[in-house]
């Protein structure tokens, strides 16, 4: 629902029940303008009148955004922090399907069915920005390139999803993770961070899920990674030394290779100290 404010504009409130087993943390002197959203998320000259506002609300690292069979009516922005968009077979087994972080849109899933089939967790502590669907539709009718600028938005993150499919069915499992590592490092240097020294904020488990790989794959080629030098691992702290390594990487060299890799890298470690 709208509800006016002192000024000329309108802030857009929450109109919809707490999703089940998410606490939700309103900051109600917290919003962003449409400026504000457009830039967020990588629209560049949005022409339109700020007489929206559109609130924040704050996660923590656990709680669920949105569930399973929720009724569909809000999109959402991240503006800080990770989350993990999941899909839950019969047996409760968990599928990762993507891991939005700053600036990225989801809950696009529940448009078609007029409800979620997935649901998002907050990998860590999260300020999420909600876009009720009718406001946006209503201001697509007016604002016929502001419609236009978030449909691209949207088929930007499906085809990140598409595009992931298809690497899943043309590489190795080794490829797999290094893909995944060029990713992230190309994200975190898109939102102003270093894009060779990073923290992982998903768990090794959830990077298989997403992958199609076993826990123990990826922990194995992180470690066959170390090993031959194109990236240091420390618990979830990654240091990538050879990005074009890990773009190019089709497959990891014989065990031997690695060995011998190992010892020249202690060899010259040794040697700087």
């Amino acid at each position: 629902m709208l509800t006016a404010n002192t000024s000329t504009q309108a802030r857009v409130s929450l109109a919809m029940p707490s999703p089940a087993g998410a606490n939700w943390s309103r900051q109600p002197k917290l919003w962003s303008t449409m400026s504000d959203l457009c830039s967020l998320v990588g629209i560049a000259e949005a022409v339109v009148e700020d007489s929206f506002q559109f609130q924040h609300v704050q996660f923590k690292a656990g709680q669920r955004i949105h569930t399973i069979g929720q009724p569909f009516d809000m999109l959402y922005v991240v503006n800080s922090g990770f989350l993990k968009t999941v899909m839950i077979d019969e047996l409760g087994n968990e599928q990762v399907l993507s891991f939005p972080m700053k600036g990225d849109i989801f809950g696009i899933d529940g448009i078609h069915g007029k409800q979620y089939c997935t649901e998002t967790v907050a990998l860590t502590n999260c300020d999420v920005i909600l876009v009720p669907f009718k406001i946006l539709t209503s201001l697509g009718r007016t604002h016929a390139s502001l419609e236009a600028a978030f449909h691209a938005v949207m088929c930007r993150e499906l085809v990140r999803e598409q595009t992931m499919i298809s690497t899943l069915g043309s590489l190795t499992s080794e490829a797999r993770v290094a893909r995944f590592l060029v990713y992230l490092s190309q994200r975190f240097a898109e939102m102003g961070y270093s894009g060779t020294q990073f923290n992982l904020r998903m768990t090794r488990a959830e990077i298989g899920s997403y992958l199609g790989l076993t826990l123990e794959t990826v922990s194995r080629t992180f470690s066959a990674f170390n090993a031959i030098g194109v990236i240091s691992v420390d618990q979830k702290a990654i240091q990538i030394h050879d990005l074009e390594s890990l773009r190019t990487l089709r497959r990891l060299p014989p065990s031997r290779a690695r060995v011998r890799a190992e010892a020249r890298r202690a060899s010259m470690d040794a040697m700087a100290a």
